[in-house]
């Protein structure tokens, strides 16, 4: 049987845009040449997730379609954040292996083909783990006190210095998408259904264009954010902890009132009281934290709520 007469498998690669007017066409025209060594045996399928850009983003994804059939779009109501629309376009993507891959090119879509290289060979996730990056020495370092403190605190395997640029079998993104939460974290979810694993190290490249959306006050905010909800994600460490610390408080306080009802005036109360006091911030911090996430998760609100009208798919959302 000739191999025009097999049926291609299909390769799903999803990219979550939102204002990226300067970046799109150039990292289309990469990504094609990227994906050229592969388009004779795979069928490759490119899903834009517009994240309801304000700028041309949309009419220039939609000048690719109307080139590319392969090209699809999927456009939602509002921005709902880069993990929800990684999350819709896993929903919708129909790939043998599925790939997640930015628009600023940062994290390089010719690293694609070595993706599947592996898969070939058996694997069900590849991922990309970052090595160096173009960015201040400060900020990496903060990256990497992220990823460590994290897995040191996860309740189950979190790998180091992985992000969502990866591939994964159709079967693992079922997997992934079993999982409801009203905070995805991808790269947590796909350490946890386990399946073959291995990473390849890259460094990351400058953008190829326009400005980043984790820029400047605001950009450093939504990072904290990002890092606060995966920790929320990954771990249960913070909810033991108020039990951890709330058994040697325990036994303090039955030795000062031991102490008290001896020699009242050698009872430390003043120091007591001081840790008693930061005790019930700690716990009431924590607590209102995991209980947010608990209302969140109870509500069920979509994660995200696709736009059709404005909306190009030639797909059907997984099942």
């Amino acid at each position: 049987m000739s191999i025009s007469n097999v049926k291609k498998k299909k390769i799903s690669v999803i990219c979550p845009v939102f204002n990226e007017e300067n970046t799109i066409t150039l990292y289309y025209d990469r990504f094609q040449k990227a994906m050229a060594c592969l388009k004779e045996r795979y069928q490759i399928e490119l899903i834009f997730i517009n994240n309801c850009s304000e700028d041309n983003t949309m009419p220039i994804a939609r000048g690719i379609h109307s080139q590319n059939s392969s090209v699809q779009i999927i456009s939602l109501t509002r921005n709902f954040g880069y993990q929800s629309s990684v999350l819709c376009g896993l929903n919708f993507a129909t790939g043998d292996a599925i790939v997640v891959n930015d628009v600023d090119g940062e994290d390089p879509p010719e690293l694609i083909p070595k993706f599947v290289e592996l898969w070939e060979k058996g694997y069900d996730i590849i991922y990309g783990k970052r090595e160096k990056r173009p960015e201040f020495l400060g900020l990496t370092l903060c990256r990497k006190i992220f990823y460590r403190f994290t897995r040191a605190i996860a309740d189950n395997d979190f790998i180091l210095d992985m992000a969502e640029f990866s591939l994964f079998t159709r079967v693992v993104r079922d997997e992934v998408l079993k999982t409801k939460t009203s905070f995805p974290f991808i790269r947590n979810e796909l350490a946890y259904v386990g399946f073959r694993q291995i990473g390849i190290p890259y460094n990351r490249e400058k953008r190829i264009g326009g400005k980043g959306n984790y820029i400047g006050f605001a950009g450093m905010c939504r990072m904290i954010k990002f890092a606060v909800a995966g920790i929320l994600t990954a771990s249960t460490f913070p909810l033991r902890l108020t039990f951890y610390l709330a058994v040697p408080l325990l036994l303090s306080n039955l030795l000062v009132l031991f102490v008290y009802f001896l020699s009242p005036e050698n009872a430390p109360l003043p120091l007591i009281y001081i840790l008693n006091t930061m005790f019930l911030i700690i716990a009431v911090t924590f607590l209102s934290a995991y209980m947010a996430r608990v209302y969140k998760n109870g509500i069920q609100r979509p994660i995200f709520v696709v736009d059709w009208q404005n909306t190009i798919l030639n797909t059907h959302p997984a099942t």
